[in-house]
Parts: structure tokens; sequence; C-alpha cells
């Protein structure tokens, strides 16, 4: 979901999702909102190609209210998503949610979403919906 505001804006649902993860990045900023920062994302940034988004995506980190490492525990909340189907990056990444204590997994991609409301064992939203929720609490 980092990532959103570098993609090709041409198409109006990038820059919808793009508008409104800058408007819940800027809530962070602001303090009204708190950020679960994860090795996921570090592990996720640092393959990225551009050195420019990796370094504005890694400055987010700063501003995470908490940073989960990998455990037994979040392992094993892994585990439960890989038997749904759901891929080995996606399943880490919901389970720093999760053992985080996040109360929203955000993210842009429709299939993972929709096999996260099939399990239901966190909030998972796109962006664009998440801003249309009237209280918010921590995301990853």
């Amino acid at each position: 979901m980092f990532n959103r505001p570098f993609d090709d804006q041409s198409h109006i649902r990038i820059r919808v999702e793009a508008e409104a993860k800058l408007h819940i990045q800027q809530q962070i900023r602001e303090g009204r909102l708190q950020l679960i920062w994860s090795y996921m994302l570090d592990f996720e940034n640092a393959q990225n190609p551009f050195s420019d988004r990796r370094h504005a995506i890694q400055l987010w980190r700063k501003l995470s209210m908490h940073d989960v490492d990998e455990t037994p525990e979040l392992l094993a909340v892994a585990k439960q998503f890989l038997n749904h189907g759901i891929k080995t990056k996606d399943a880490l990444h919901v389970a720093c949610a999760i053992t985080g204590g996040a109360d929203y997994f955000l993210s842009t991609d429709d299939k993972l979403l929709k096999k996260l409301h099939s399990i239901n064992m966190i909030a998972a939203l796109n962006p664009t919906d998440y801003i249309k929720e009237p209280d918010h609490g921590s995301y990853h």
C-alpha cells in the first residue's frame, strides 16, 4: 500500500486509492492514527528497485507506534492464513498486523481482501473503504 502513490495515476481507481492512502498518512503524522510497522514491511521495501521510493517508505518506520518482529506466535498465525490459500508474504503481513494489535489491515489487493473477509480474523479494507469508517484504530 505504501507504493500506491508511486503507481501510474492515469487510472482513476489507483488515483483514488493513492489519495486515500495520503489522507491516512496525514492522520498518522497528526497523531490521530497509529501505524504498526513490521519486519515484513522492511523486507518488502528492501526489494523495491527505486532507491528514492525505498527511502520515502522507510521514513514511515520512525512514525510507527510498534515494530513487529517474527515470533513463533506470529508464524502460527501466518500458518492459519496459508491453510486458507493466502500466499506466504501476504500471510506474514496479516499475521504481523494481528500480533501487533492492529485494528485494521489495509491493502489494495482485492483477492487478498476477499479471502481475509471470509476468514474474519481482522478487519481488512481497501484504503478507500477505510477512510469511510467513522472511527479508526491502528493499521498495518
